[in-house]
């Protein structure tokens, strides 16, 4: 139990429970050490009695010896009655309450008390429901509102896929599938593994091998951007198939096309392909750990790869070729380089003009002193007698 941690608590979100009684309870995805993933659910009343054990655990750290010396955050007590409203508005103050647990000192953050009590249970794995009753109503937090709690409009309606094949896991953090299995999506990352659940069972799945219930395509899917998105490759990969890159660690390299199932189509130079998305960040980025942490994970399968594919669509899903990308590419950079001509001759030509416009402004040459013989032939009878 020593050597086991928590890498990471992210909140998911809650759900709305109606068995025995209406009661919620939050949901966190708890990353352990062993790169492990578990999804567990806890009640708010459940938490703060945790609160409360670990401030008497540590008396020092959590000020109550002197107030200055407080590390472990503060949480509220839950309210005499837990309704929805303040289910939600509290989501804010316990995402920031997870994330500085997880980083305070080890001997608080990987204590027994901590380890223990966001484990997975039995009925994380298997909640105790009643088919007579109406299932969870699930509120997931998006991820752009992660520090805006309030903005979460739910029930949000997880999205079901279909698996075209089976898979089987690789490790315990991923989840086994039968072709033709149904399974909620609760959260899609964009590094090609999904997070998925299917009746009591829960863990990671490549997209590749799911597919959507109303129709192939997939409607999130983004169109090629040609522009391109400058990216830097924290791990290198050789190309096993034609239409893949082989780069090395530090390559900087431009993203065109970011696909769901984790292969993204990138440019390098003129060159375009298929990469791993898991092993690039974006340019000026920080580095994030948990990234770090997804990289020793296999990368995903392709679509293409996958043998015994069956579909219940009679379309296939749409699909761009390889010499498609690289026409298109090339024909944007073509255009990018005679705009960035044509603004540059423009250029010249403005340069051109306004030196000629400043010649054509310039001061006139002084003219030379008269002789005092001219002067005297000019000027008046007046001048000449003073002169004289």
């Amino acid at each position: 139990m020593g050597d086991t941690f928590i890498r990471h608590i992210e909140l998911l979100g809650y759900e709305k429970r109606f068995f025995p009684s209406q009661h919620y309870v939050y949901m966190f995805l708890v990353k352990w050490n062993d790169l492990s993933e578990k999804l567990i659910y806890r009640r708010f009343t459940e938490i703060y009695e945790f609160h409360k054990a670990l401030k008497e655990m540590f008396p020092i750290e959590s000020g109550d010896i002197n107030a200055e010396n407080r590390i472990i955050p503060h949480l509220p007590a839950p309210k005499w009655f837990d309704g929805q409203r303040s289910t939600q508005s509290r989501q804010g103050t316990l995402a920031e309450y997870c994330y500085t647990l997880v980083n305070l000192p080890h001997k608080i953050s990987r204590c027994l008390h901590v380890v223990s009590f966001f484990e997975v249970r039995p009925d994380d794995m298997s909640p105790v429901t009643d088919s007579q009753i109406r299932k969870p109503e699930v509120f997931l937090l998006p991820k752009d509102a992660k520090k805006n709690a309030s903005d979460i409009t739910g029930p949000i309606v997880l999205q079901t896929y279909r698996a075209i094949a089976d898979y089987e896991k690789s490790s315990k953090s991923e989840m086994a599938l039968k072709a033709g299995d149904a399974v909620d999506v609760v959260e899609k990352s964009e590094t090609g593994w999904w997070f998925c659940q299917l009746k009591n069972k829960r863990g990671w799945v490549p997209a590749a091998y799911l597919e959507p219930m109303d129709g192939p395509d997939e409607s999130e899917e983004q169109e090629p951007n040609y522009e391109g998105e400058q990216y830097v490759v924290q791990k290198s990969y050789t190309a096993v198939e034609e239409d893949e890159l082989t780069l090395k660690e530090g390559d900087t390299i431009e993203v065109i096309h970011k696909l769901l199932d984790g292969w993204w189509v990138v440019r390098k130079d003129e060159t375009t392909g298929y990469y791993p998305s898991m092993y690039l960040q974006k340019s000026g980025e920080v580095n994030n750990p948990e990234k770090s942490g997804l990289r020793n994970h296999n990368i995903p399968p392709r679509r293409s790869t996958i043998s015994n594919a069956k579909s219940i669509h009679n379309k296939g899903r749409k699909q761009i070729s390889q010499e498609t990308y690289r026409r298109n590419s090339k024909k944007y950079m073509q255009n990018r380089r005679n705009m960035r001509g044509n603004l540059k001759n423009k250029d010249i030509i403005s340069e051109k003009n306004e030196q000629e416009e400043n010649k054509s402004k310039a001061q006139p040459a002084v003219p030379p002193r008269p002789s005092k013989d001219l002067i005297m032939n000019r000027c008046t009878e007046s001048t000449r007698r003073k002169i004289m």
